[in-house]
């Protein structure tokens, strides 16, 4: 018989000399793979990327699961989790067992805990951290041996994640130690050695290789390889080799090793126009710990000069081979003309119009749309529209006239919404009492419809006497997609002004106090705003929301959804060609627009003092 002790036992019932927050403050720092937990607010279902946060010693309100692996891509511990809603709790229990007989023979220790619905997650600490394919490599090979354990936390590089001792439980009450918490964190300050380590996989060298076997017979298929390659205009590499700097998954019968894998991914990044210090700093901030896995077998100071001999290589092969680097790098080519949203009825309008004097419309404009907004309530569908009016105000500014002509698929890549959906909201907005945008002429051909940006009678006396908001009008910049709308005007409002308390904050964006409060705390976890002291809050000019937004991987939705977009528009001018007896004109020049990255009207415009009078 095994001794009764942890880390060479069976389960005991936990100890109650200690609270769910002692547990958690003791535990989740050192077992997390970085100093990052992910909360979840639909009661345990899911826990989103953009809900992370800061590790800290206190225990959240909220089911929370740390991150298992750094931004190296290593982990300091393996996860196991027992799950009963797979073979349920009597199988949990047998396999439990078996893995803790299993842990003592090769000489482990371990920390055992279980969920208030049976679950059972076993942690093994690791004085030496192991690499990301080590690590699922092991779990999955123990997966072919216990049932009821989910290999998925170990699948994921990314968003891999688990609840550890102490963290609430969505059915209620906490993951409760099966031991005392001396015991667990005396395992988890004494982890287990190199070689205790060695005799893991050394003992299961017969499945780790299966599992190697399996994964060589089948095709490894990204997440959007449905979709079309992407070659984005701007220089950035294929969808393919993005997920593998992230992921750090590949296929096997392309690539043979980690070696071969992270050599294409220098490679592409080299010939997408990418140079050194971008594909460093990816690393080190996380940005592709899939990438940072397959450099963590060496030891941290050689790291980067192995980087560096892998980048000098694949600079030779692409000098060698110039038609590779020159199909993939895009990095200088524009992807459009600047656009002209005037049609040729209105190119009279345009000559003879003053950009000095639309910018000033549009800056008035402006200011009659924040008199209006208060009429849009916090519901998605009133900030939506009032998303939708921010993007005209931006297409306006881009084109220092008050006609739009950007068609609702440029206007959908905007604001984050389906085209469709963007075409009911311009129908709403048009049609109300002295609507702020008017329909001059419907869409015809390939052009869109063309709006006016209009000032009602009603708001021109105020919106004329108000002064004009400093800063650039922005539709919904990228990273909002991941962090929400709610997030996107709190930030707006705390750009427009050097630091704002909550109430003024729930006063200029219209939103509820628990919104606000919400979003405050959804950004500040991402480093984007800070109190500042007392009350107030700012922004923090140092976080770059375009960095952020790459670490989402919202961008490559962003050139997804442009590419399915140019695809439609394609397909619909053959058919305009094909059905219609007039040349098909050509597309809307609008409708390709780059919109992440514009950075909308110069600065000089936000004062009115700085070029030109209010009343000139």
């Amino acid at each position: 018989m095994l001794p009764a002790i942890y880390g060479a036992g069976v389960s005991h019932e936990p100890s109650s000399t200690h609270s769910p927050a002692q547990a958690w403050a003791a535990l989740a720092p050192i077992l997390a793979g970085q100093p990052r937990v992910r909360l979840s607010r639909d009661a345990g279902k899911t826990y989103p990327q953009k809900h992370e946060r800061t590790l800290s010693e206190t225990l959240p309100t909220l089911p929370a699961a740390v991150r298992i692996f750094g931004k190296d891509g290593t982990c300091a511990a393996i996860f196991l989790d027992f799950d009963s809603s797979i073979a349920g709790i009597d199988w949990v229990e047998a396999d439990v067992r078996a893995v803790q007989t299993w842990l003592h023979s090769v000489g482990a220790r371990w920390i055992e805990d279980y969920s208030p619905n049976g679950g059972r997650h076993v942690y093994v600490p690791l004085k030496q951290r192991v690499t990301f394919s080590e690590a699922r490599d092991l779990v999955e090979a123990l997966g072919t041996r216990y049932r009821s354990l989910d290999k998925t936390p170990h699948q994921n590089l990314l968003h891999g994640c688990m609840r550890t001792p102490g963290s609430p439980h969505k059915r209620g009450g906490h993951q409760e130690l099966a031991m005392s918490l001396s015991m667990a964190y005396d395992v988890a300050r004494r982890p287990n050695t190199a070689n205790v380590w060695a005799a893991m996989t050394d003992d299961l060298a017969g499945e780790i290789a299966a599992v190697r076997a399996l994964r060589l017979e089948t095709n490894f298929t990204p997440m959007a390889e449905a979709a079309p390659a992407i070659k984005h205009p701007a220089g950035r590499m294929s969808r393919i080799m993005q997920l593998m700097a992230q992921t750090g998954l590949y296929d096997t019968n392309r690539y043979a090793s980690d070696s071969d894998a992270r050599q294409a991914i220098i490679t592409g990044a080299a010939a997408a126009g990418l140079e050194l210090v971008d594909v460093e700093r990816r690393m080190m901030q996380g940005t592709w710990p899939g990438l940072a896995s397959f450099y963590a077998r060496y030891a941290s100071r050689h790291r980067v000069p192995a980087l560096r001999r892998d980048w000098i290589n694949a600079v030779a092969y692409l000098s060698k081979n110039p038609s590779t680097s020159n199909r993939n790098n895009n990095v200088r080519r524009s992807p459009t003309s600047q656009p002209n949203t005037q049609p040729q009825e209105l190119k009279g309008l345009k000559q003879n119009s003053n950009p000095d004097a639309e910018h000033r419309f549009i800056r008035t404009w402006r200011n009659a749309l924040r008199i209006r907004e208060v009429n849009y309530t916090e519901s998605r569908i009133g900030m939506a529209r009032r998303m939708v009016l921010r993007s005209l105000g931006e297409a306006a500014h881009m084109t220092a006239s008050r006609f739009i002509e950007f068609g609702v698929r440029s206007i959908a890549v905007a604001t984050g919404l389906d085209h469709t959906t963007v075409a009911l909201h311009l129908k709403a907005l048009r049609t109300e009492k002295d609507p702020l945008i008017t329909l001059v002429e419907e869409a015809r051909g390939t052009k869109g419809d063309l709006y006016m940006l209009t000032v009602p009678e009603e708001l021109k006396t105020s919106a004329e006497d108000a002064s004009w908001q400093k800063g650039k009008i922005h539709a919904l910049r990228p990273v909002f997609r991941e962090l929400g709308l709610p997030a996107a005007f709190v930030y707006e409002a705390l750009e427009h002004s050097p630091a704002l308390p909550i109430t003024d904050l729930v006063r200029v964006t219209g939103l509820s106090r628990s919104a606000v409060n919400e979003a405050l705390e959804l950004l500040a976890a991402w480093n984007l705003v800070t109190r500042n002291g007392g009350r107030a809050w700012s922004v923090v000019a140092t976080t770059s929301l375009r960095q952020l937004a790459e670490h989402f991987g919202v961008l490559e939705a962003v050139a997804a959804q442009l590419q399915r977009y140019r695809i439609e528009r394609i397909i619909w001018r053959e058919w305009l060609a094909s059905n219609v007896n007039t040349v098909a004109e050509l597309l809307s020049p609008g409708e390709d627009y780059p919109w992440e990255a514009f950075e909308g009207p110069p600065d000089d415009w936000a004062l009115a003092d700085i070029a030109f009078s209010r009343t000139g």
